[in-house]
């Protein structure tokens, strides 16, 4: 939570800080989370879960290809230490979330707040699909444009 921390301060990961970070970085649809270290400090993490209520990715990816949104797996809570930066700690959490969503049979997908720029850069240098830009209304005062990826076929 401390590596968190310190992205929400420097970057505005995530836009609205949880009441509860521990139980945003291990919610109830995970099917598997895993961290970078360097050293011994842990400097990032990732998850992969089923889509939720809020997810867009899975329903957009399910619609194009005709087949239903169970067939996706969603990467998210991906985020690296300001400090560990540079050295493809991001690329190699998404590809051991990409094995492991593959491994499972599943296509790999997630939403993305357009606002960052770093992230969506990464995922389109990894070959990652753009699908759709959408306004998603995350409270009554609050309108967010989220960019939906899918990975590679």
């Amino acid at each position: 939570m401390r590596v968190l921390a310190e992205v929400h301060q420097c970057d505005g990961y995530p836009v609205n800080w949880p009441d509860r970070p521990d139980e945003w970085l291990s919610h109830a649809s995970v099917w598997g989370a895993w961290v970078a270290e360097l050293g011994s400090c842990v400097v990032g993490h990732v998850s992969l879960s089923r889509g939720g209520e809020g997810d867009l990715a899975p329903g957009l990816w399910s619609e194009r290809n005709g087949t239903s949104k169970d067939l996706t797996a969603v990467v998210s809570r991906l985020f690296v230490a300001p400090q560990a930066r540079g050295h493809g700690i991001g690329a190699r959490l998404i590809g051991r979330a990409m094995e492991e969503a593959r491994g499972r049979g599943l296509h790999p997908v997630l939403d993305v707040v357009a606002s960052d720029t770093t992230a969506a850069a990464l995922y389109e240098r990894l070959g990652w699909e753009r699908m759709a830009t959408v306004e998603q209304r995350w409270s009554p005062s609050q309108l967010v444009s989220i960019h939906c990826y899918a990975a590679a076929s």
